[in-house]
């Protein structure tokens, strides 16, 4: 994004904006009756119709001002927050967001606003009086108002807090005919101006039967800091409101918005961007210096006439291991740089058990854990798709109706829980419901009726419970908006392949289940165990590495045709990586095994050298090689050759069915 782009920039905080609205809305939905939180939703709607209008959004700002004003009848006591009011401002929130991007559907917002009147009582309340006018006598008759006199001074560090002045003065002049005066008497010599203080006051008289509250709104954000004076103007008291005005013309004249919106709509849409904290930042920048630092050292001994010498080897190895650790450490700061905290990715699925909730008909709760666990941002958006399925399906297939859960001894509220946690390298997110679990015979004669077994074929529990996500597969016993076409999670399963992850499933018969997504902390850089098979060298993810062990002469006289060690008493298949990747050269007379492991599974790697740790920049592989599966990227080398990394999950389910296909040949 550049800094020269203010419509990019408006994105980027509308959409904080709306996300802290539907956050409030969405608390605000089992208390209806917080008015904190019905402020909090106006202030928001207040302020993104503002900005909107500033940056040139003006449909943004037309629409939502309508669901402004319902909450400020909600807020002044003249209608009543209800399940139906927030669920329609939800609805609005989607269509607000597909203004700022610039692809609302026209027809959209008439039918969100026909709903949003629905939602509300006739507006047959009185509004509030004003104090100034009202303690009139009892049997009194207040007087009308004609206008309003209006003198203000905003606190000095107003602008520096992000509030624009002549935006108010535009809303004000929204209100109706005025006429504004700027005075600069307080402004003091210019050798001791501060140009971040907001030092001129503003005169305003405003025509016409204005409610005060509508000009206190608009300085709803600077009203505790402001200093203001407001007096009514009444038809019995002599002034000067409807007379020719003696004022100047008004301090700002008409408003860019115009000129700002075609700039707007002429700008790509921004990259993304993602927040960072400034300490981090700072490290940053401290690593930088110090390289640089080091790098006019090595400029300053490249540059100079010498001789290799024992103590300029000496010099040079002290630079070169300076470079290494600051390299490690910038690399390390960076990988910091783009975590973000799971709890912006657990954050969206609060909206969409809501709206499950209303589809379904059933009570759904949500309860979330472990929201500070940090994860790569690209991950936690890649995430979205896969854990966004999981839901609805535990809510479609999982959770009981409230009856069937009173029925079977439980709370008639259903229960869904996400939790994440760091573990080594990888963060495990798990989703779990405590419905009815999953029927282990309908899958399996599902899976029978589908092929992907035969009648009476013994299988594991894990392989059974994995049957679900076949492409195709599904239970439901009719297709609806939900589920019932068995698309959901196959994306699933392809969506945390893609990542390098695995999906670990447990369910209890009455009980519920649980999915664990096991996912690389980051997809950029890994810890690597760097091999050499025949010529070719290749990078373990250093994540799957039990433990390495020789494979002796013996041994591997003795495993041929099973392909099988025993380790600790456990028999444990291995491949050789030579027959896979058909290698001609001869052996290692001293070949290791590589055990790794994944969900549970333990495969060996026979290779003929290792070489050892390797910090592995990953990068992806073409569409031409794509479809090689054992391998899940590539890396550059330090002597500029590439290393081929291994894909873990593959090779271990290909070393799991050929230790499956041996017992049953055994």
């Amino acid at each position: 994004m550049s800094e020269q782009d203010p419509a990019a920039a408006f994105r980027i905080e509308a959409a904080d904006l709306l996300d802290g609205i539907e956050q409030a809305l969405l608390d605000l939905a089992i208390q209806l009756d917080d008015r904190d939180l019905v402020d909090t939703v106006f202030r928001g709607l207040h302020t993104l119709k503002g900005s909107g209008a500033m940056f040139g959004f003006d449909a943004l700002a037309a629409f939502t001002h309508h669901c402004e004003t319902a909450f400020d009848r909600v807020r002044k006591g003249q209608a009543q927050a209800s399940a139906e009011l927030v669920h329609v401002i939800l609805s609005a929130m989607d269509h607000m967001r597909a203004l700022v991007d610039g692809d609302a559907p026209e027809a959209a917002s008439d039918a969100i606003l026909a709903r949003l009147h629905a939602a509300l009582p006739a507006d047959g309340a009185p509004a509030a009086r004003s104090p100034d006018i009202s303690d009139a006598a009892p049997g009194q008759r207040a007087p009308e108002i004609a206008g309003w006199r209006l003198a203000f001074r905003l606190p000095p560090d107003a602008m520096a807090n992000g509030t624009n002045p002549l935006a108010l003065l535009d809303e004000l002049r929204g209100l109706g005919a005025c006429r504004v005066r700027a005075l600069a008497s307080d402004l003091p010599a210019l050798d001791g101006l501060n140009p971040q203080h907001c030092l001129i006051r503003w005169e305003v008289e405003l025509d016409g039967a204005i409610p005060r509250e509508a000009i206190e709104d608009v300085f709803i954000f600077v009203m505790d800091d402001m200093e203001m004076q407001l007096e009514p103007v009444t038809p019995s008291v002599p002034d000067t409101v409807n007379a020719p005005s003696s004022l100047p013309p008004p301090a700002v004249s008409e408003p860019v918005t115009h000129k700002v919106e075609t700039a707007a709509r002429a700008v790509p849409r921004a990259g993304e961007s993602v927040r960072v904290p400034a300490e981090r930042l700072d490290v940053l920048m401290d690593r930088v210096g110090e390289l640089v630092i080091v790098q006019s050292r090595l400029s300053q001994l490249a540059n100079s006439p010498f001789s290799v010498t024992a103590g300029n080897a000496i010099v040079l190895r002290s630079i070169a291991e300076e470079i290494e650790r600051l390299v490690s450490e910038m690399r390390d700061t960076m990988m910091v740089l783009r975590m973000v905290p799971i709890a912006t990715l657990f954050g969206r699925f609060r909206r969409l058990i809501h709206d499950l909730a209303r589809e379904t008909g059933k009570d759904i709760e949500l309860v979330t854990d472990g929201e500070a666990t940090e994860v790569d941002k690209t991950v936690a958006e890649q995430l979205a798709d896969p854990i966004v399925h999981l839901i609805r399906n535990a809510c479609d297939h999982g959770l009981e109706t409230a009856a069937e859960r009173v029925a079977a001894g439980k709370p008639p509220a259903g229960r869904v829980t996400l939790t994440a946690a760091h573990a080594g390298g990888e963060v495990l997110i798990t989703i779990t419901d405590d419905g009815r679990g999953i029927d282990r015979d309908r899958v399996r004669a599902k899976a029978e009726a589908n092929g992907l077994v035969q009648p009476g074929q013994a299988l594991s529990d894990p392989d059974l419970l994995h049957m679900i996500f076949h492409p195709g597969f599904s239970t439901a016993a009719q297709v609806t908006s939900l589920s019932g076409r068995g698309v959901g999670m196959d994306v699933v399963k392809r969506t945390i392949e893609g990542l390098r992850g695995t999906i670990d499933i447990a369910s209890v018969a009455g009980a519920g289940s649980t999915f664990t997504l096991r996912i690389p902390l980051t997809l950029a850089i890994i810890e690597g165990l760097l091999v050499r098979v025949g010529t070719g060298r290749y990078v373990i993810p250093l994540t799957a590495v039990e433990e390495c062990l020789e494979l002796t002469a013996h041994d591997d006289d003795r495993s041929r045709g099973r392909s099988m060690i025993r380790l600790r008493d456990a028999l444990v298949p291995f491949l050789r990586l030579r027959d896979l990747f058909g290698s001609t050269s001869a052996p290692d007379d001293h070949q290791k095994i590589v055990v790794i492991a994944t969900g549970g599974e333990r495969v060996g790697l026979v290779v003929d050298q290792i070489i050892g740790s390797h910090q592995t920049v990953i990068k992806s592989m073409s569409a031409v090689h794509r479809p090689v599966t054992s391998f899940s990227g590539a890396t550059i080398l330090g002597d500029g050759s590439v290393a081929l990394i291994l894909d873990i999950m593959h090779l271990v389910a290909l070393g799991q069915h050929r230790e499956a296909r041996l017992r049953a040949v055994g």
